[in-house]
């Protein structure tokens, strides 16, 4: 991780409208909003959160694989209210190989209104410039074509369909799993 020296929390990353901030308790109403929500979980690999400690305790499991050095989850905010809206992933961070999944969630109010597109693109951003990773990895359900349609526009390629990977509330899922490497990465605004 050439450019990042592990601190006691997240930096936090911008861009013209939203922050990338570190996750606090105080956001877990906004979470419960978030993961909480049927059609925000509907291709999730969990079941939605129940309640407000539910939410607490997923920001103190954040916070425990953080300090683990195997993860990285960040708070989205529109910069005018600081309010969580979603959130985005590095997950299964792998420095020997350089590699490591991403995951996002928006609210579904904010939905449709492109903060997608900049989160994605601040930690893609912060991926491959600031931890120097080579391969980032995607695992979205076949039905959710807002979020290939939002992987693919940053250069993710579909390397492969698995069958039945996921039971989730009830039912299997499959899965197509995405790939992009550093080198093919288009950038901020090359679309």
């Amino acid at each position: 991780m050439a450019g990042y020296e592990w601190g006691e929390t997240l930096p936090t990353l911008s861009a013209s409208r939203l922050d990338l901030r570190w996750l606090t308790r105080e956001d877990a109403p906004a979470l419960l909003a978030i993961f909480g929500d049927d059609d925000v979980m509907k291709f999730w690999s969990s079941p939605p959160l129940v309640d407000t400690p539910a939410a607490t305790a997923l920001v103190d499991e954040i916070h425990r694989f953080f300090a683990a050095k195997e993860l990285f989850q960040w708070g989205i905010c529109p910069r005018e209210t600081n309010q969580v809206i979603g959130t985005c992933t590095l997950l299964n961070i792998d420095l020997t190989h350089r590699r490591a999944e991403l995951g996002i969630a928006l609210a579904r109010p904010a939905w449709g209104h492109g903060y997608a597109t900049e989160a994605l693109e601040l930690l893609i951003g912060f991926a491959f410039r600031t931890l120097d990773l080579h391969r980032l990895e995607a695992d979205i359900d076949p039905d959710n074509g807002r979020s290939l349609r939002l992987f693919e526009c940053q250069g993710f390629v579909r390397e492969g369909h698995l069958r039945e990977r996921w039971h989730h509330l009830g039912e299997l899922r499959d899965t197509i799993l995405l790939g992009l490497l550093r080198r093919e990465w288009p950038g901020p605004g090359a679309r």
